[in-house]
């Protein structure tokens, strides 16, 4: 296939079509999924850079994980939600390139951005007097920064790569998005080397941040258990049970998604996988972080009573 003719390919977006009885039903789920992502992430966001307690270089990151989280379901939804309303679920070869550009840039920015909390909640309880001094503001936004420049190389390489192969033959994604796996199966020939190539490089943005996240937590949990005192522990611990919640849930799906061979690939049961770290992660961002976080139920509760008691 030509260079010219494979830009000129239009994919089908399978999605959820083969259930057209559901299609009002996950419209809803999808929509309110959608609604409350957004409205709990803003929340977040706005009640971190309202109160003055919580500017703090924890929260700076959580600022970036939230704006992340809905930048990254709006790659996805969106687009999903005009699917099951329309019967055209075409996108074209361009459009394609660019949603799974996005959606890797994100991801990968968000893998870094993990490694860069947890990096942060190392410093706190194993070097608290000196902790305001190494993650100065400074030393915080590089490290928020490095983490979208290596998200936006690894999308950049990524996308590119894959879309400069040739593609033939059948045009249907069996997905609800342009997932690697998925639009890695309609390339022509034999695309052994090429899917080597693309899960050493995804085991490599995947497995570094998280390799530095386990051994800050292995750092992190020999200093817990050095604290003398049961409520000391839970203290320390309690500040670090957000992020490692977070973790688990993106790693646990996004590691056992990208990391292995297309011959071990499910096309329906890793489109179901995919909704967890695609859809259920940043959803649940925002409930995990106020839910188990006293200060932000605290600030949450300061900004409620100043829009609806301003006068007490």
């Amino acid at each position: 296939t030509t260079g010219n003719k494979t830009s000129a390919i239009v994919f089908v977006i399978l999605g959820f079509s083969h259930r057209p009885d559901m299609k009002v039903i996950f419209f809803i789920l999808f929509l309110c999924i959608y609604i409350i992502t957004v409205l709990g992430n803003l929340i977040i966001l706005l009640v971190i850079n309202m109160d003055p307690v919580l500017h703090t270089p924890m929260y700076f990151f959580l600022t970036n994980l939230s704006f992340l989280e809905i930048c990254y379901t709006s790659v996805t939804l969106p687009r999903v939600l005009v699917s099951l309303l329309s019967s055209d679920t075409s996108i074209s070869f361009a459009g394609c390139a660019a949603q799974m550009y996005f959606f890797l840039f994100f991801g990968a920015t968000e893998c870094c951005l993990l490694a860069a909390m947890a990096y942060d909640r190392y410093l706190a309880i194993c070097s608290p007097l000196h902790y305001m001094d190494i993650m100065n503001k400074k030393v915080c936004m590089q490290l928020a920064a490095s983490s979208w420049i290596c998200g936006n190389l690894v999308a950049l390489g990524h996308t590119t790569f894959i879309f400069s192969l040739p593609f033939c033959g059948s045009n249907v994604i069996n997905h609800f998005f342009c997932e690697i796996q998925p639009v890695l199966m309609l390339v022509c020939g034999d695309t052994y080397w090429n899917e080597l190539q693309i899960i050493l490089a995804a085991a490599f943005v995947i497995l570094m941040p998280f390799l530095l996240i386990l051994v800050s937590y292995s750092l992190i949990i020999s200093s817990i258990l050095k604290i003398e005192s049961a409520r000391g522990r839970y203290k320390a611990f309690s500040t670090c049970f957000s992020h490692l919640t977070v973790v688990t849930l993106f790693y646990g799906t996004a590691v056992f998604i990208y990391i292995r061979p297309k011959s071990s690939y499910s096309l329906d049961v890793d489109k179901v996988l995919s909704l967890f770290y695609s859809v259920l992660t940043p959803i649940l961002n925002p409930i995990i972080y106020s839910l188990r976080n006293r200060e932000v139920k605290g600030a949450l509760f300061k900004m409620r009573r100043k829009l609806f008691h301003p006068s007490s």
